[in-house]
């Protein structure tokens, strides 16, 4: 009889570690819906004194706040609510750094915050800026923060002819693999013609006065992925890069024809699809990463995103100009910081 009965528990658990397994191998938590959630947001931005101009929405005059509800659910597994607290003790003594463009700020400005919003106001936290790089330290814990600001990743050099940006080339990489966690992102810039900050694009040893933008953006992609594979030791470093983050200017993409920009969108797209299809870039990232000798990690934030036509600032920052480019904070980078978390600890 006891020996029926060991038995039988001995079957209950390997059923349940069975299931376990499956799950962690069905659970794509980038694979979900947003669904509405009156716990969220997750902090009050009004309380957070990082927020950039472009990204404080509630402070520049957004009355509706339904945007702020939404909480991104897997459909096969929960995604782990922020804890700031148990992130920072699991990240104890490491150095952590976003690299890219203004949406790599977006969501280092959200991080900030979330962390802000866990410690309680004694805590030991400096602010420092050298250069390119600004870094919150949080003392008590050991653990910096920092973004470093590149808007490409590869170089842009003075020479005599102008400012030449080098597909080739990477030589900030020396201070980035020096931290503990990378997390990459770049797309914004690489068709932006106002405000350009080169001249001419060198690739293969020549210079030349433009390109195809698309293939310029694989070629540095691919000049990233060969200086990660040559000089970024993985087994110290994590090395994430951010999926392309989109846009929502065209509303014939989520099937709103003559739609020209995100302003009177206040929910997500329901579901999981977004019509508009994958982005290009995107494509793109996902090819030169799967090449990749060694590991990095896709943030794959690109399809929850897409959904989110609801969270840009659209004329609610302190410019007054439509962007529906950048996001909210508090919004859709929180989740982004919610994915990263659950990747790290």
């Amino acid at each position: 009889m006891g020996g029926e009965i060991g038995r039988g528990w001995c079957a209950i658990i390997v059923m349940i570690l069975s299931a376990f397994v499956v799950l962690a191998r069905t659970c794509d938590l980038y694979e979900g819906s947003w669904v509405y959630d009156e716990s969220y947001p997750m902090y009050d931005s009004s309380k957070c004194p990082h927020i950039r101009k472009e990204y404080d929405c509630i402070k520049y005059g957004r009355p509706d706040l339904t945007y702020l509800k939404f909480r991104w659910q897997p459909t096969n597994c929960p995604l782990p609510r922020f804890d700031g607290e148990e992130f920072l003790t699991k990240m104890s003594g490491k150095k952590i750094m976003y690299v890219g463009d203004s949406v790599s700020v977006n969501q280092w400005q959200s991080m900030v915050c979330l962390l802000h919003a866990a410690l309680p106001p004694q805590s030991n936290i400096t602010d420092e800026t050298i250069n390119s790089t600004r870094t919150f330290t949080y003392q008590d814990y050991g653990v910096s923060i920092s973004i470093f600001l590149s808007h490409y990743l590869v170089d842009i050099v003075d020479e005599k002819i102008g400012r030449v940006m080098k597909l080739d080339s990477i030589t900030d990489g020396d201070i980035w693999k020096e931290n503990d966690v990378l997390i990459f992102n770049t797309w914004l810039w690489w068709y932006r013609r106002d405000k350009q900050p080169w001249d001419y694009i060198e690739i293969d040893g020549k210079i030349v006065k433009d390109m195809d933008r698309m293939v310029a953006f694989r070629e540095a992609l691919k000049t990233w992925g060969n200086w990660v594979d040559s000089d970024v030791d993985t087994q110290k470093t994590t090395v994430f890069f951010q999926g392309v983050s989109p846009s929502h200017y065209n509303g014939e993409d989520w099937n709103e024809k003559g739609v020209t920009n995100c302003a009177k969108e206040k929910v997500p797209l329901s579901g999981s699809t977004y019509p508009g299809g994958v982005p290009t870039a995107e494509t793109v990232v996902e090819q030169v990463l799967s090449a990749l000798k060694k590991p990095v990690s896709l943030l794959n934030i690109t399809r929850l995103s897409q959904l989110r036509k609801d969270g840009h600032p659209s004329s609610f920052n302190a410019f007054k100009g439509m962007d529906c480019t950048h996001w909210c904070v508090a919004g859709v980078p929180d989740t982004w910081n919610q994915l990263l978390s659950a990747a790290l600890v």
